[in-house]
């Protein structure tokens, strides 16, 4: 795992803490979006269709620190939107980095070397950098020419500097297995500290429909991926629990635990995460805990998430069972996943196809929520008038 021995040292501690108490539904990840609006306008993001009144609204610190308080996840991770153009991020980032909890900032990078100085560097603070593949892979997917570069150029400079730095990779329809460990091989020479990787989720109001993969698609993906690693006997210093990528396999049967990255953005605490933004909010993460139908959430339970493999879903239940089974994880761990054979099964489907009906009938078109500016004038436009924001 590529994490520092005082991180995973507090987390373990704060996990066993949580199971002497009894505790069963815990966080570990505190999501927390200060802003939906975004320089860039991604075909396979979902989390910016918001009117404009709603895209220039900002979370105050203090209600950005009373959420972690509140939470007292021992991780933040703070997503959009893109963060950089919150003008008191620094002083948000500060406050997390005060309080000893390990915070990542996701960034698309675009701003990231100009601003960079207004962080700490710290074992406590880490750049999460959006990095899809290769130049034109990458390019292609944030739908902007020349970003690849630019994001190279901030990671090198956070280097240098001294920062944490680790890149997330969303993977597609239609990737090439070669070609994405190719990526995890120049990342590993990039020096970055982690890789953290899944599957891109289907948001309902992502433009493009057509790039999400289903689940047994996005598994034989990640074997195909895994095995042109072992054979090439690369170590990628991947971000997650071996469990985890196990389970990307397909060799475990898992199903989600929500709870373990709970949300908070300018809304308030998001139901049931921070992927499902139709769901509604609870004012109070003890409401959030207490009146969520978490049994109506996860694969099998609701077709929403059907297709979902994504790490801050799963990641805690990989987590779980690794405190539980912990020579099954040291096993996977040393031996590496299997990659040939049949696909563990997935929790069996209990909903009918009334809900998967309804599902999809309550869909909230993306013309009822504000209209993506997705050309590139218009983002190239909302760029230059926010970045000095």
């Amino acid at each position: 795992m590529a994490v520092p021995m005082i991180q995973q040292y507090k987390v373990a501690s704060y996990i066993i803490k949580q199971k002497l108490k009894g505790n069963k539904k815990y966080p570990l990840v505190l999501m927390l979006e200060p802003l939906f609006q975004c320089n860039l306008a991604c075909a396979g993001c979902g989390k910016i269709d918001h009117p404009k009144e709603i895209l220039k609204q900002r979370m105050s610190v203090e209600d950005a620190l009373g959420a972690v308080d509140e939470c007292d996840a021992p991780m933040v991770s703070i997503p959009g939107g893109e963060p950089l153009l919150h003008k008191q991020m620094p002083e948000i980032v500060q406050g997390i980095v005060d309080r000893k909890k390990f915070v990542y900032l996701c960034t698309n990078a675009i701003q990231m070397k100009k601003k960079m100085d207004d962080y700490p560097v710290s074992p406590y603070f880490t750049w999460s950098v959006h990095l899809d593949g290769l130049r034109e892979r990458h390019d292609e997917s944030v739908c902007r020419e020349g970003v690849f570069d630019k994001v190279i150029d901030a990671i090198q400079t956070a280097r240098d500097k001294g920062f944490r730095v680790t890149v997330n990779c969303t993977l597609f329809d239609g990737e090439v297995p070669k070609e994405v460990a190719d990526f995890f091989d120049y990342a590993t020479e990039l020096g970055i500290e982690g890789i953290m990787t899944s599957p891109g989720f289907s948001y309902d109001h992502a433009p493009s429909q057509d790039v999400f993969m289903g689940r047994d698609k996005s598994k034989q993906l990640f074997r195909d991926i895994f095995s042109h690693g072992r054979e090439r006997g690369s170590k990628w210093p991947l971000n997650h629990s071996p469990l985890y990528l196990d389970f990307l396999a397909g060799n475990q049967s898992y199903q989600c635990t929500p709870w373990s990255n709970p949300t908070y953005n300018i809304f308030g605490w998001q139901k049931p995460c921070y992927l499902l933004v139709d769901e509604g909010y609870e004012p109070t993460f003890k409401d959030l805990m207490a009146n969520t139908d978490w049994d109506s959430y996860g694969v099998g339970r609701n077709p929403k998430c059907d297709n979902c493999m994504a790490h801050c879903g799963y990641e805690g239940t990989a987590i779980e069972d690794t405190f539980s089974h912990p020579l099954k994880s040291l096993k996977v761990k040393l031996r590496g996943s299997k990659l040939s054979g049949a696909f563990a099964g997935d929790p069996p489907v209990v909903y009918d196809e009334q809900a998967r009906a309804d599902a999809t009938a309550t869909k909230v078109p993306i013309s009822s929520i504000g209209k993506r500016e997705s050309t590139s004038t218009q983002v190239e436009t909302e760029e230059r008038e926010h970045e000095d924001a």
